[in-house]
């Protein structure tokens, strides 16, 4: 399944957020062996294969002091980005990891609400019933007799509210802000445990939505719904967890990048501009490395 517009590279837009991942731009020396890394053109300047999303990048040839390594060493012993599946799917957990987040800052943000509620109850209270008082008078608009009547309900329930009620809901709150910043913090740091507590706390929030649904239909109470099926439903497919398609033993299986392969194929940048305007192709056969 694509996760990501046909003509939208994911692997461009992490380099341009993070930068180029070029190890032909550390190297002290490119010779014609790392022809598929880098080359020195003709006019003496240098270009750098990203090894993330395969553009050509001009680059300074580096100083001694500055340089990595002299020579640049055979692939395997490069450090290198994700890119494909791997980081196809970090992104998409960063993304979760931020959905997460702004659920934690509302929870956070009821919970002190609720808790200024509690420590001033006995104010609240009497406001309320002040309120009640200055809403009971007669009027003859109706417009104004209904905005009365809705504004008295609430301030009714003001007054109703029971010290034991502020006290439960706070403590809900308190409990579901933790839950969703830890899963927000663990999601963005990758860590397999808050995929599971993603899914465990996720399915939880599921009979809560389905009563409220039952309540009453509104178009947020049913995207919300099928957003959180749907998230928990990727989950158990993409990350294999609870033994879903063999669990983490099979979990890697096919992400790795053939890195040989990679470097064998043409990249799409090799039709782009760089440097004074050529395109890097022509540049690359008239280099003298190549």
């Amino acid at each position: 399944m694509r996760l990501w517009p046909k003509h939208w590279h994911p692997e461009t837009w992490i380099c341009s957020i993070r930068g180029h991942a070029t190890p032909a731009a550390a190297a002290l020396h490119l010779g014609p062996e790392d022809a598929a890394l880098g080359a020195v053109l003709s006019d003496g300047r240098r270009l750098g294969r990203c090894l993330r999303c395969d553009s050509w990048i001009e680059h300074p040839t580096p100083t001694a002091t500055d340089a990595t390594w002299t020579d640049l060493p055979p692939i395997a012993e490069i450090p290198k980005p994700r890119r494909g599946k791997p980081l196809h799917e970090a992104i998409l957990m960063r993304l979760i990891s931020i959905n997460k987040g702004a659920h934690a800052a509302v929870f956070t943000l009821l919970a002190v609400a609720l808790l200024l509620l509690e420590t001033n109850i006995d104010h609240v209270h009497r406001w309320a019933d002040s309120l009640v008082a200055k809403l009971s008078g007669p009027l003859s608009d109706t417009g104004q007799q209904a905005s009365r009547s809705f504004l008295t309900r609430q301030a009714q329930r003001l007054f109703d509210l029971e010290p034991g009620t502020v006290k439960l809901l706070l403590a809900l709150a308190i409990a579901y802000a933790v839950i969703e910043w830890t899963e927000a913090y663990g999601l963005w740091r990758e860590r397999r445990w808050a995929e599971y507590l993603t899914v465990i706390a996720t399915a939880g929030f599921l009979p809560l939505e389905i009563h409220e649904l039952i309540d009453s239909i509104t178009a947020v109470r049913v995207l919300a719904l099928v957003v959180n099926i749907a998230l928990i439903i990727w989950l158990l497919i993409n990350k294999h967890l609870f033994g879903v398609r063999g669990g983490p033993r099979t979990m890697h299986e096919g992400a790795e990048v053939d890195w040989d392969h990679v470097l064998a194929t043409p990249t799409p940048a090799r039709g782009r501009t760089v440097g004074r305007g050529t395109p890097v192709a022509a540049e690359l056969q008239h280099s003298e490395h190549v």
